[in-house]
């Protein structure tokens, strides 16, 4: 029996992840959160083998979530399920240690499929991004760059360009990341000189522009 727990701010969402993996013989939905926070805990209790993690969640991103999951559990896998286009975000969450990452809207099937794939100790990909992947290291091989800015951000740093992006201030960061002000300032800089924008205003309308925020 595989034991899932489904990540999501959203309750219909959960009840219907829920409904679907009932009808599933060798599934068992087992614990829900609707945020960071509450999945940290079930990760804790460690009676889950797949997480389905939403990304777009208040307060503690899933990017900020998959980050401290990977930082208590490094190998528990962990199934990216999420509203924004795969090419936008899948890449970068599979670098961050995603298990695997499909778009909300995709067929269900493949939700089930990428479940079981993952409790074999295998990532899972869909063809889009499978296709992204190579490309990428066709460009690698090639001494070329095509990633877009955003995929090309560390861990941390896309940590901070998402919370600058959704209009939290430094001062709210360094408290939520834990971590000084100064350090703070020091990625956001980075982040900017990466992505070659000037003003949290640009990130904004950057990260809006390719779904990254709602």
């Amino acid at each position: 029996m595989i034991r899932i727990a489904i990540v999501d701010d959203h309750a219909l969402v959960r009840a219907g992840l829920r409904q679907f993996f009932a009808e599933q013989a060798d599934f068992a939905v087992v614990a829900e959160a609707a945020d960071g926070r509450e999945a940290l805990e079930i990760v804790r209790r460690g009676e889950v083998d797949v997480v389905v993690l939403d990304i777009a969640m208040p307060g503690q991103s899933g990017v900020d979530t998959l980050a401290a999951i990977r930082a208590r559990q490094a190998t528990l896998p962990v199934l990216i399920l999420s509203g924004h286009a795969e090419a936008h975000y899948a890449v970068s969450l599979l670098r961050l240690g995603a298990s695997g990452y499909l778009n909300k809207a995709g067929d269900p099937t493949e939700i089930v499929a990428a479940v079981r794939t993952l409790a074999c100790g295998r990532r899972y990909v869909s063809a889009e991004t499978a296709s992204r992947l190579a490309e990428d290291l066709a460009d690698s091989a090639r001494g070329a760059e095509t990633r877009a800015p955003h995929e090309q951000l560390s861990e941390r740093e896309l940590q901070v360009f998402l919370r600058l992006a959704g209009g939290q201030t430094v001062g709210q960061l360094a408290l939520g990341l834990s971590l000084s002000a100064k350090t703070v300032s020091t990625y956001r800089s980075r982040v900017m000189v990466k992505m070659g924008l000037a003003s949290n205003s640009e990130l904004t309308h950057y990260a809006l522009r390719h779904g990254l925020i709602n």
